[in-house]
């Protein structure tokens, strides 16, 4: 606590002023935690002294509070860039980042516990930084590291505004950020150091070496690629739970029809959101658990006994997948391809439809998702084409980012949809009377075919990987369905020569 309110002090966070000066005071508390390392061990204990924000007024206190942090598909297709090239993979971590933001706004807060100033003990802070807890100081942070990285030539991507690039040089440098943790890669090891040594000079950081451990995701490096693994949040999730003992499940969820709003409500709803809640963060490295989670999501506002029986099945597979993770590989192609699947009327209960997709770097799998659509299905063609359209716009995200990293393929990027006459629509110059609720997904998908930039081909409903984001997998075909999505086990990566 004296360590972290002398470095405030230090960075002259605030001045003291009468309360009579605060049209609102905002209260603080200190907050504690200990910090571990990717194996469970304790790193640090931490003290932290947190404003309020719930204090906070719209219009008086704060305007704008947004902050943009990188993209699970940026954060995945940087490493999936830096593995095929062999670029070096440098993370950092801000000391009191958000104590770096300048506030624009007139904050006033009230003194610390336990460190009122004997001089003034009835004043008020009047904030000149921005504080842990302060709904404006992720933006300020934003801003701040901003207009550094613009001061050092950098500039960001249109597609990913957390993610920056240098290209004046003949040796680009990336730099990509969640918050204070920063994920620094380029093919110049030297520049990249030496941008690191001008970073470090303007903001207090931790050179933490060669990517190891980014929010929650294990990084292991292999002599054949990248390892990405959330094995320590699972077991965290399932220590939450008080499942850590549990009986393993061999598949996500049963194949029998999902549960519905239906049945006794949770008399303390709080346990299913807060478990659900962590199992989206950790789609970022399990595409087979996207369809469940995104099954689990829908009945947040009401969920019943049977919707808990379901997660924890779920926590039961996860409990015996643990190890998995996705396998970024070296000497990947820089070839885009697709694979788009959709489950009509798969929802018994409002027939909606779930689209999923996963798209691939050459061999890497850099993004998925599981939804479901927003409108009612009248055929299989409609919803098997809404998917095509939404892997379209995916598609063509990360063709732009790949442009604007300086990368081009020269190979059209390829969809794959197992529907043939959703390919024909297509790629059909005649509009079809019937499909005139879809005009818009129509023309957008028939445009960039006709204009090359994307191709929809057909394949085989047997070897749709998609199929596993769109309906629960049966359980002889699980092992198949997993190696091909692009999940291996961490067992099978330590078996071999790891460097380390």
């Amino acid at each position: 606590m004296q360590e972290e309110h002398d470095a405030l002090t230090r960075n002259n966070t605030w001045s003291l002023v009468p309360p009579e000066s605060a049209p609102n005071i905002v209260g603080c508390k200190w907050v504690f935690r200990t910090k571990f390392k990717p194996d469970g061990t304790v790193e640090r204990l931490k003290a932290r002294l947190v404003a309020k924000g719930f204090h906070q007024r719209p219009g008086l206190d704060y305007i704008e509070t947004f902050s943009p942090v990188v993209k699970p598909a940026s954060l995945r297709l940087i490493l999936s860039l830096a593995t095929s090239h062999n670029w070096c993979l440098r993370q950092l971590d801000i000391n009191n980042a958000f104590l770096q933001g300048t506030l624009t706004e007139d904050v006033y807060m009230s003194q610390p516990p336990g460190f009122t100033d004997s001089s003034f003990p009835h004043h008020v802070c009047k904030l000149n930084k921005a504080i842990y807890g302060l709904r404006q100081a992720s933006r300020a942070w934003y801003n701040e590291l901003k207009s550094f990285l613009f001061s050092t030539g950098f500039k960001p991507t249109i597609s990913d505004p957390s993610l920056f690039v240098h290209t004046s040089t003949s040796s680009p440098i990336y730099i990509l950020f969640y918050v204070d943790d920063i994920i620094i890669t380029g093919p110049n090891p030297s520049k990249v150091s030496s941008f690191i040594t001008s970073l470090a000079t303007r903001f207090s950081l931790k050179d933490l070496g060669n990517l190891s451990y980014f929010h929650g995701v294990e990084v292991l490096p292999h002599s054949n690629g990248l390892f990405l693994s959330q094995a320590k949040y699972i077991l965290d999730l399932l220590h939450r739970a008080n499942m850590s003992d549990c009986k393993s499940a061999s598949t996500p969820s049963t194949t029998s029809p999902h549960p519905t709003t239906d049945g006794t409500p949770l008399a303390n709803p709080t346990d299913y959101r807060s478990l659900v809640g962590g199992l989206q963060y950790l789609s970022l490295t399990r595409p087979d658990v996207a369809f469940s989670v995104n099954k689990l999501s829908q009945f947040m506002h009401r969920p019943t006994v049977n919707h808990w029986t379901a997660l924890k099945r779920l926590l039961r597979y996860l409990h015996g997948s643990i190890h998995l993770g996705i396998f970024l590989r070296r000497n990947s192609p820089l070839q885009l391809h697709a694979f788009t699947d959709a489950d009509w009327a798969g929802d018994k209960k409002t027939y909606r439809s779930t689209t999923g997709y996963v798209v691939y770097l050459g061999s890497n799998p850099i993004a998925w998702s599981s939804k479901r659509q927003s409108t009612l299905a009248r055929s299989s063609t409609e919803v098997e084409f809404r998917a095509v359209a939404s892997t379209t716009t995916e598609v063509q995200w990360i063709v732009s980012l790949l442009s604007e990293l300086g990368f081009k393929s020269i190979v059209t990027p390829t969809i794959f949809c197992d529907n043939l006459s959703a390919i024909h629509y297509s790629a059909n110059p005649i509009f079809h009377s019937r499909m005139k609720h879809l005009a818009l997904d129509f023309h957008f998908v028939r445009e960039k075919v006709q204009e090359g930039t994307i191709r929809v081909t057909h394949n085989k409903g047997a070897d749709q990987l998609a199929d596993a984001l769109t309906k629960p997998f049966l359980k002889h075909r699980h092992h198949d369905l997993i190696s091909k999505i692009g999940l291996v086990s961490r067992s099978s990566i330590l078996r071999e020569h790891i460097k380390l």
